[in-house]
C-alpha cells in the first residue's frame, strides 16, 4: 500500500500510542482500511483492527486469509437477517480484549458525489459504552481513484489520510447531536487536508 500511494499521515494533534481509539473514517474504496492501517506508527498498528463486511471478506480462500490471517479484520454480517450477534457488542468485545478498531460510519463505500452518506450510529454507541474510547475522525483522500470498483490492478496515486482531534460524546449528549458533531469533524477533514 505505501508503495502503490505513497501515503501521507498528516495530524489534527499528536496521536500517542498508549490509549485506544475508535479511527472513523469515509468510505470511498475497499482498501480503506489497509491504507490506514499502513500509515499507523507500528505500535499502534499491531492493536487496531479494521471492522469490514464479513460477505467480502470470506468470499474466497485469498479475502479470508489476508481478512483473518493478516489484518485481523473483525468481521461483521451486513445483513440484518443473517445476523446471531450484534455488531456494536462484537465491537465492545474486541476493545475489551485490548483492540483498537477502524470503522467506517458509512456503511458501505460511497460513489455518489456527495462527499459523505449518511452516517450509522455505532460510534456514539460505542463511545457512550466505553466513554475512555478517543474517537478520531479520519479522512482519506484519493484511494477511489487507485483502486476503483472492478478494478484488479491498483493505479499508483499519491494518497493522504487526515487524522483529527478525538472526541468523545459527552454522557447526556442526545444521539444526533454527537452524529452532527462527528460528520463535522469528517467533513472539516475533507476541506482542509485536500491535496
Amino acid at each position: 500500500m505505501r508503495f502503490l500511494t505513497a501515503p501521507q499521515a498528516l495530524y489534527a494533534v499528536e496521536l500517542p500510542p498508549g490509549p485506544q481509539r475508535i479511527y472513523f473514517a469515509n468510505h470511498c474504496s475497499n482498501a480503506d482500511a489497509v491504507l490506514i492501517w499502513a500509515v499507523l506508527p507500528p505500535e499502534i498498528r499491531a492493536r487496531t483492527r479494521p471492522v469490514a463486511a464479513a460477505d467480502y471478506w470470506l468470499k474466497n480462500r485469498v479475502r479470508r486469509f489476508m481478512g483473518r490471517d493478516v489484518f485481523r479484520v473483525l468481521l461483521i454480517e451486513r445483513l440484518r437477517e443473517h445476523r446471531t450477534e450484534n455488531p456494536v457488542e462484537r465491537m465492545i468485545g474486541a476493545v475489551d480484549e485490548g483492540s483498537s478498531l477502524i470503522i467506517f460510519p458509512e456503511g458501505r463505500r460511497n460513489e455518489s458525489p456527495e462527499l459523505l452518506l449518511e452516517m450509522r450510529p455505532g460510534i456514539y454507541h460505542l463511545g457512550q459504552a466505553r466513554p475512555d474510547l478517543e474517537l478520531v475522525p479520519v479522512w482519506i483522500h484519493n484511494l477511489n481513484a487507485v483502486l476503483p470498483r472492478g478494478a484488479l490492478i491498483p493505479v499508483p496515486i499519491l494518497c493522504t489520510v487526515g487524522f483529527g482531534a478525538p472526541l468523545r460524546p459527552d454522557p447526556e449528549e442526545p444521539k444526533e447531536a454527537f452524529m452532527a458533531r462527528a460528520r463535522a469533524a469528517l467533513l472539516a477533514l475533507a476541506s482542509r487536508e485536500a491535496p
